[in-house]
């Protein structure tokens, strides 16, 4: 059962005599706990709806296009409460917050509702068998599991709960009831590299054709782990080593299955000094979430929208005025960046652009994505340059763009640098920001 927060104006809910404060307990004698039962019953023509409304029930019949939505609205996205991870990962990055954060930051959730949702990784380690089935049975497709290894007893140790040795098991599950995956495997340095990680990719093939992709990550080490099991970040040669196991792998499975499956994230060719793969290494970036192809995938994005705006004369009637543009970033995107605004200048010569890789202060220096930049850190290190025009990820701002993860906003950020500051998209809204800031729009 879940409570009604309101109904849309002219709905077929509203039309209905439908309230808020009422509360849903069925569509067609099937119980509603949450988002999913809801939107799974919710997809017929005519429906019946079992309701409460001061400890009277009632039934509502409604008819409608098989699809389309009856106009309820509820406290919150998923119906009910998020899971809250029962795990303790060696390698949990939340973990490794510093303290006095916004309460929000230190919730972990790993709910496998999300993971269909949104997209999230989740371990599975909170789903009882019916919670698979129900995935099954409404077959919702894909889940993304967090796997890091799938030998039972590392699988317990590196996860910290009992229960995450069934990993196989609940695998197999999904996979008989038709459920695609997609794998992700947390690198920890001598821990589920290595042997280990050959043994985990052999695994994994098991459960093609529904077996998508797999990503192999770092793990993401903060200066905040005191306390916390002693972990050790990759350098050039570990990084290349992780990287040999994925590529031998990866030519494999091209042979084998005409996929290469499973990828290693940018960071790890960072470390290494080795190039990144070409585009078509990726198989169209199914990982790309996980940090997997994100800077090939920006640059040849980028570059092909430089050569069309250039030979369309998209840029021919720009006003050709001197625009200078500082491009604040995660030291990890530093180099492509450096390549695209030398681009950029090379055809609009009167643009300026200054690159500057942000040294993340506030998590620690190895911690190099945009994601995790901060203000305070962008304040501290862009003083002394001052900007005339600052672009920084957007992604380093919470969902709703208006605080970093230290708590500082965009209009702190600006009053202290005293320049106009923009949260930048990746890929070509950079590119449209900047002739924006041309026009002076």
């Amino acid at each position: 059962m879940v409570t009604i927060a309101q109904v849309e104006k002219g709905s077929a809910a509203d039309k209905a005599g439908i309230l808020p404060g009422d509360t849903l307990i069925a569509i067609d004698d099937h119980p509603i706990k949450d988002v999913l039962d809801y939107r799974f019953f919710l997809t017929e023509k005519r429906i019946t709806l079992r309701l409460l409304r001061e400890n009277t029930e009632f039934s509502v019949v409604l008819h409608k296009g098989q699809y389309d939505d009856i106009g309820l609205d509820f406290d919150t996205f998923l119906m009910d409460q998020k899971r809250r991870c029962a795990n303790r990962c060696i390698f949990c990055f939340i973990d490794q917050n510093p303290c006095g954060m916004r309460e929000t930051v230190y919730f972990k959730d790993d709910d496998t509702r999300l993971s269909f949702l949104m997209g999230n990784y989740v371990t599975l380690t909170n789903v009882s068998n019916d919670d698979l089935k129900r995935i099954c049975q409404m077959h919702l497709s894909p889940v993304n599991v967090s796997v890091h290894t799938t030998n039972p007893e590392l699988r317990v140790k590196m996860l910290g709960n009992p229960k995450a040795g069934r990993i196989l098991d609940q695998l197999t599950l999904l996979k008989d009831g038709g459920i695609d995956l997609n794998c992700q495997i947390v690198a920890c340095r001598g821990i589920n590299d290595g042997k280990e990680l050959e043994r985990t990719l052999t695994d994994l093939t098991s459960f093609l054709p529904c077996l998508k992709s797999i990503a192999v990550v770092p793990a993401g080490l903060t200066a905040h782990r005191k306390g916390l099991y002693p972990l050790q970040g990759y350098d050039k040669t570990s990084a290349r080593e992780v990287i040999a196991i994925v590529e031998r792998y990866a030519t494999r499975f091209m042979k084998e299955f005409d996929e290469h499956l499973v990828f290693a994230a940018d960071e790890f060719y960072l470390y290494a000094q080795l190039p990144l793969p070409q585009e078509k290494d990726y198989d169209g970036y199914p990982q790309l979430d996980n940090g997997v192809g994100l800077l090939r995938s920006s640059r040849e994005e980028l570059l092909d929208e430089i050569a069309y705006r250039r030979e369309c004369g998209q840029w021919d009637n720009l006003p050709k005025k001197d625009v200078r543009i500082t491009v604040a970033t995660g030291t990890a995107a530093a180099g492509l960046l450096e390549e695209i605004g030398a681009k950029i200048t090379e055809n609009l010569p009167f643009v300026h652009l200054e690159i500057v890789p942000i040294i993340n202060r506030f998590f620690g220096e190895s911690v190099t994505v945009a994601g995790l930049i901060c203000g305070q850190d962008m304040i501290e290190q862009l003083r002394e340059k001052k900007p005339q025009i600052l672009f920084f990820p957007a992604v380093s701002l919470r969902h709703e763009r208006d605080r970093f993860l230290d708590d500082t906003t965009p209009e702190q950020v600006r009053d202290a640098l005293g320049c106009p500051v923009y949260p930048i998209e990746n890929g070509t809204p950079l590119l449209d920001a900047i002739e924006q800031v041309i026009r002076g729009e």
